[in-house]
């Protein structure tokens, strides 16, 4: 895709040093989200993410020595590892390669002995997650919690923790942890997986971890991050996923009541209604593909199906998704703008042919920045969203418009299938649609997930696991995290939070306001207007969610008809989330019916 700047050439360095400077000037009296006119908002966001690109990327090696076999037709689509996205660092990516960082090595230094376990996480999560009732985001529904899931399911895992050498967590009296989760008195928590690969002098004490995933943008949570997983989750005929009988994706026969997809870790119903959903989007799209190719074989037409169903995927997850959780005009202006540019040619022409803004990330050339590509640790950090998760919801009948009150705990696990197949992928899909998710703030984490059961794994708080994850991981703490994004430090609790009494609790709990860990200052901080959670960790998200688009030759040098085809940029170009839920559930038509999107509050009829 050529780009054109109409006649108009502008020294791109200077131009971006000139705005840096009016821009810092201008934040210094007035917060970028309380600027009057969205499109001066939105221009200083890609001037500060243009900064954080300089700044907060840094490689922590790859840690593989080999990437996957190349043969000829990799240059063509997505291997199923993640290698060969970049073909001259196939590497780059791939499963098993290294978390990176947003912050120089340094920074990245966990506590070490009792300080650590300071304060106790455990505490922490009976006195400042907890839910005591649960605070609904009103302006979402519950597709929204399920959908940003279903992402991470995409980008990052560190893998299933392993029993031995654990950490173990002392528990104050009248502490209700069940006696036989006790050990020597301390509730355990299981440490990451270590990372098995050589280790670099230079990384210091800054500790690496793997990827299980791939790390790109590429639906591996459907289509796997391995040959193998990719081999069983497909039917072998005209590129097509296999489906039961029944229209469902098959059960794993690995993992009592949970799909055969492509990652399935933590399943539950959520999770579920968006994997058969996007399945049966693939299949759509090779019968699509077969019937205008009709030369092409299972291969060509799977790996076809795939790149528009992932590109698809991540067009609706950055102007839709994102737009309905961080409600801001700014924002929703940018995030179109990073998609497709914008429709003014007097603008294209002012900001020049290179400009993102202009003309979008979408097509543009590829670039790495100031690093190889690879998600973050702090990335992994800012997206622990699990307040979003009620511990109840109403499943509400499409037909009758019964319903039924019924625990989240029931419907995960190995209770998922036989769930769906009581209440029914129509009527759930309805159900999540028309209901609310939790508000990202203290005092609503779910209850039923600081005291969770998971098939081979002992008792598990979620909240209290969150805590130490940050932790052991060397990721800093909130006061210096504010600062290493660009943000002022606070000098007292009152500074973070507006919460009622949360600033008292905090400072009882952890006295000095640098020790706060990273998620509680995330979940007590006040939110600009509109917006679903923090503003700093939206200053990771600011640089993370346009990297995924920009790295990836995919979406840049290789968006084009040659790989695409006409028809895939087209289906990618025309449709949205309202499409794909009603081509494949007609009957939520009158629920949708005025709904501008899909992942706020669906008509209850």
């Amino acid at each position: 895709m050529s780009r054109q700047n109409d006649g108009f050439d502008f020294h791109h360095g200077l131009l971006q040093r000139l705005l840096d400077v009016a821009y810092r000037a201008i934040n210094f009296f007035v917060r970028w989200d309380r600027l009057p006119i969205p499109l001066i908002g939105a221009a200083n966001l890609g001037v500060f993410r243009d900064r954080l690109r300089a700044h907060n990327l840094h490689h922590t090696g790859y840690g593989i020595n080999t990437s996957g076999d190349w043969s000829a037709g990799k240059e063509r689509w997505r291997t199923a590892d993640g290698s060969f996205n970049s073909l001259g660092h196939p590497r780059m990516g791939m499963a098993g390669s290294r978390f990176g960082r947003n912050f120089p090595l340094p920074e990245c230094v966990p506590d070490s002995g009792d300080e650590l376990l300071d304060p106790s996480p455990r505490e922490i999560s009976r006195e400042l997650l907890a839910r005591r009732t649960f605070i609904p985001a009103e302006r979402l529904n519950l597709l929204a919690a399920a959908w940003i899931q279903f992402e991470t399911h995409n980008w990052f895992s560190h893998g299933v923790p392993e029993p031995g050498n654990e950490f173990k967590i002392p528990l104050q009296p009248g502490d209700n942890w069940p006696d036989s989760e006790r050990v020597d008195g301390c509730m355990q928590i299981r440490r990451t997986l270590a990372d098995k690969t050589p280790r670099e002098t230079w990384l210091g004490a800054t500790p690496t971890f793997q990827n299980i995933n791939s790390h790109w943008w590429d639906a591996g949570q459907i289509y796997g991050s391995s040959q193998s997983r990719q081999a069983e989750i497909r039917s072998g005929t005209d590129g097509k996923i296999a489906i039961g009988r029944d229209g469902m994706l098959p059960p794993d026969p690995k993992h009592r009541g949970v799909d055969l997809t492509g990652f399935n870790d933590n399943w539950w119903v959520g999770l579920s209604l968006l994997h058969n959903l996007f399945a049966r989007e693939h299949n759509v799209l090779c019968d699509a593909l077969k019937a205008r190719y009709p030369a092409w074989r299972d291969e060509e037409l799977f790996q076809r199906a795939r790149l528009i169903n992932a590109a698809l995927i991540a067009k609706i997850h950055t102007i839709e998704w994102t737009p309905g959780i961080l409600a801001h005009p700014a924002l929703e202006f940018a995030m179109r703008a990073n998609w497709s540019g914008v429709p003014s040619h007097v603008m294209r022409a002012v900001l020049g042919k290179d400009s993102e803004a202009a003309y979008g990330i979408i097509g543009s050339p590829t670039d790495q920045h100031s690093a190889p590509y690879a998600l973050t640790e702090e990335f992994t950090s800012v997206y622990r969203l699990h307040p979003l998760i009620p511990d109840e919801m109403n499943v509400r009948r499409l037909d009758t418009g019964e319903q039924v009150l019924c625990e989240l705990v029931n419907m995960q696990g190995r209770f998922t299938r036989r769930f769906m197949e009581d209440h029914g992928f129509t009527n759930l899909l309805y159900s999540f649609g028309t209901n609310h998710p939790g508000a990202i703030q203290l005092y609503n984490y779910p209850n039923f997930l600081r005291r969770f059961e998971k098939d081979g794994q002992p008792l598990l708080d979620m909240a209290a696991i969150d805590i130490m994850r940050d932790r052991e991981r060397g990721v800093p703490r909130y006061n210096r995290f504010r600062e290493l994004v660009g943000k002022q430090r606070v000098r007292t609790f009152e500074e973070i939070t507006s919460i009622p009494d949360a600033a008292d609790k905090m400072r009882k709990i952890y006295g000095n306001v640098d020790r706060v860990d990273l998620l509680v200052g995330l979940l007590a901080e006040d939110l600009p207007k509109g917006f679903g959670f923090s503003d700093t960790a939206f200053r990771i998200f600011v640089l993370m969610a346009t990297r995924r688009l920009k790295s990836d030759r995919f979406f840049t040098d290789d968006y084009r008809p040659e790989i695409y085809t006409d028809f895939g940029l087209d289906w990618i170009n025309n449709n949205g989330m309202k499409s794909v839920l009603l081509r494949h559930v007609p009957q939520l038509g009158p629920a949708l019916e005025g709904v501008k999107n899909c992942f706020m509050p669906w008509n209850v009829l």
